[in-house]
């Protein structure tokens, strides 16, 4: 701890406190402030000095003191108009973390002094609450985020066409594994055991759900519960202190590091939308004690809060300096963290402009922009809960869209659910109506089945109904329309005839991902057979209910999920850049892609207008826009059948080759001698590979011996 200073001018850039060998600069922004005072505390907690920054740039108010050093904790009190009707909730009886920290020394613990008003005040938000929020607060820590490791060294760089991603909670991933060691930590994501796995079952990137200093809820507090998932974040750039074994960020570059070396990407879920602080009578941490009128968008009565988000508060991007927030957040992550991309929670709030959605905005446009983050894997959630927040498909590139529709169509497709094979016909080629424009790929549509808001694939298909009573909110929260079906049985079953109605129903939509156009995402989990009870919601299940469940795993599937991955591997002709609009090719006249009946022909309009229609048939091959050093002369016929069992007739094969089953879900082994029309077994999907057929090759010509 620092006992002497000499506090000078400093500058205004960087934001934050930023060490440089001989002293530590501070610089923070307030535009409505009329006084910054620095909080200096001790190693016990103290607050030992108070130091006003005099120096004043713009809005940015900065100072430097020397000799202090990496380890120093310090925080912030800011003075200006407590004026809730005009915006203004400035209260320097509130220690704020500085929106710039690195480190935080823990997390807020609930005191009603947290409050900028005096709860219990007839008037509510408008009172003034003097009470010191400091015993109550976590300090932020002066870093020296410096870490010996090279970028480039074993930094995995995968296209699109080549990414499946892994959905995880750093937590939950390995919460119940007893040979992990630093279990539930950073440390632990990336140990042998867990890099073993990830790689077998062939993986290349997995995406952590939020990872940015978040809170518990007081009212999840209250309860007996911890906000399991995340998704408060207050702190963008320090990393979450329950993730940290030793309290030190070097964990979080560690593991990133050992991610690399075993080639895979790390991409982090954020939180930019909202912050932990809510509406008006949430707590005051840190945005809204330092400028309140500038991070949130304000009603027009300036006492309440846009809620785009759903959560009480609506990060305002239109703001320069809130959005050079995110933007310095996201360089910090790129650059010192090393990771490789970002998924943006609800990113159509990030996207409004003036509170409309706007493609081509202040965010989308600096995003583009930048020559730091528009080189690494960016993916939006395309909604919000705002006015016209669902905006699937309207994102321009370089993002990649989370894609919902495929997800509720595969779920009622295999569900039996009528009119939806025409549909499914859309999601599996890349759900060009959402993407096919300016230029975006066909990976543009990030599919999936689950993701950690909803049920897991186990649940799909062993719950017709949420069972949430342990979130403690009646049942009420969570989706309503799961699409899934208890296969006969709500909840676990010993029947082995619905045990393997289940198992095989989860083959037919996993595979159904895998053979899909777009960039498959699964929930880590899945590949397991883990289940949370029938929860759909379990935000608030920091337990065995939200963990995953090791014990219970079932190996079978598994070795079925990774076959279906090093499929999807091994065929470029699943994984294409290029959008299949049944045009012919320029090398061969074949069409790209083609829709059949059971009896092979091409569908028409009254085929796929069939409400009862069960069987989805696509012989596809290379775009027909492929460029020729992309080239290549696979053909695939693939059959989706949710109906009874039928004879699919192949379609004609091209001189000296035969179509040639090489997967299939039933578990049917290949005939030895395809004939032309194959069976597929009822609920099961079935691939045939048109290949050569040596049998039929001319054996060539002996020649004479001489005499």
């Amino acid at each position: 701890m620092i006992t002497a200073f000499q506090l000078t001018a400093g500058r205004p850039y960087p934001l934050g406190a930023s060490f440089d060998g001989e002293g530590v600069n501070f610089a923070v922004f307030s535009q409505h402030a009329t006084r910054v005072t620095l909080c200096l505390f001790d190693d016990a907690g103290n607050e030992s000095f108070l130091i006003d920054l005099a120096e004043r740039d713009g809005h940015v108010w900065h100072g430097y003191i020397s000799g202090m050093r990496p380890g120093q904790q310090y925080g912030y009190r800011v003075h200006g108009p407590y004026a809730p009707e005009e915006g203004h909730r400035f209260n320097p009886h509130k220690l704020l973390i500085d929106p710039y920290a690195k480190k935080l020394t823990g997390h807020p613990v609930w005191h009603d002094a947290l409050y900028g008003y005096t709860i219990g005040d007839p008037q509510c938000d408008l009172s003034f609450d003097r009470r010191d929020s400091a015993p109550f607060m976590p300090r932020s820590v002066v870093v020296d985020p410096a870490f010996s490791w090279s970028e480039s060294a074993n930094r995995p760089r995968y296209s699109w066409s080549e990414t499946v991603i892994y959905e995880a909670h750093v937590k939950g991933l390995t919460a119940q594994r007893s040979d992990v060691p630093h279990a539930g930590k950073f440390l632990g994501m990336a140990s042998d055991p867990m890099l073993e796995h990830l790689t077998k079952l062939g993986i290349t990137t997995i995406e952590l759900l939020p990872v940015q200093a978040f809170v518990d809820d007081r009212f999840l507090v209250e309860k007996g519960l911890r906000n399991y998932w995340g998704y408060m974040s207050y702190g963008f750039f320090a990393p979450e202190p329950r993730y940290m074994s030793a309290g030190e960020i070097a964990e979080f570059q560690q593991m990133v590091a050992r991610f690399h070396a075993a080639g895979i990407e790390v991409i982090l879920d954020v939180v930019y939308n909202h912050t932990a602080e809510g509406d008006q009578m949430g707590p005051t941490l840190c945005f809204r004690g330092f400028d309140n009128a500038a991070y949130y968008r304000l009603a027009e009565d300036k006492r309440y809060f846009i809620n785009d988000s759903g959560c009480g508060n609506t990060i305002n991007m239109d703001h320069p300096f809130t959005l050079r927030l995110v933007m310095d957040s996201l360089r910090y992550w790129v650059e010192v963290m090393h990771v490789d991309g970002f998924r943006f929670d609800l990113a159509s709030t990030l996207a409004r402009t003036g509170g409309v959605f706007d493609r081509d905005g202040p965010f989308c446009r600096a995003v583009r922009q930048d020559p730091v983050l528009n080189r690494v894997k960016l993916i939006a959630e395309p909604w919000d809960l705002g006015s016209n927040g669902y905006q699937l498909g309207a994102y321009p590139a370089p993002f990649r869209e989370w894609n919902d529709k495929f997800r509720n169509t595969v779920r009622a497709f295999w569900r039996g659910d009528n009119g939806q094979a025409r549909k499914l016909s859309r999601r599996i080629s890349g759900s060009a109506v959402h993407f096919d424009h300016d230029g975006r790929p066909a990976t543009s549509s990030v599919s999936f089945l689950t993701a950690h808001d909803g049920f897991t694939l186990m649940d799909v298909v062993s719950y017709a109904r949420k069972h949430n009573h342990a979130n403690g909110e009646g049942n009420r929260d969570g989706h309503n329309g799961e699409n899934s079906d208890n296969c006969g049985h709500e909840g676990p079953s010993a029947d082995t005839t619905i045990i393997a109605r289940r198992a095989q129903r989860r083959r037919n939509m996993f595979a159904t991902l895998m053979l899909s156009q777009g960039t498959p995402m699964i929930l880590a989990g899945d590949e397991l057979g883990n289940s949370q009870g029938g929860n759909n919601n379990a935000y608030c299940q920091d337990n065995p209910t939200g963990w995953v469940d090791w014990d219970e795993a079932d190996p079978e599937f598994l070795e079925f999920c990774r076959a279906a991955i090093a499929f999807r591997h091994d065929n470029p002709v699943l994984r294409q850049k290029r959008f299949l609009h049944s045009i012919p090719r320029p090398e061969d006249g074949m069409a790209d892609l083609v829709w059949r009946r059971p009896d092979g022909r091409e569908m028409s309009d009254a085929d796929w207008n069939a409400s009862d229609l069960r069987f989805v048939g696509v012989e596809t091959r290379m775009a027909h826009s492929t460029p020729a050093y992309e080239r290549r002369f696979d053909a695939l016929y693939i059959v989706f059948n949710a109906g009874e069992d039928v004879k699919a007739t192949m379609p004609e094969a091209q001189e000296d080759h035969v179509w040639r089953r090489v997967f299939d879900t039933s578990a049917t082994p290949d005939d030895a001698h395809p004939p032309a029309a194959a069976h597929v077994r009822a609920n099961s999907v079935a691939v045939f590979r048109m290949t050569r057929d040596v049998a039929r090759r001319p054996r060539p010509e002996r020649r004479a011996k001489a005499g």
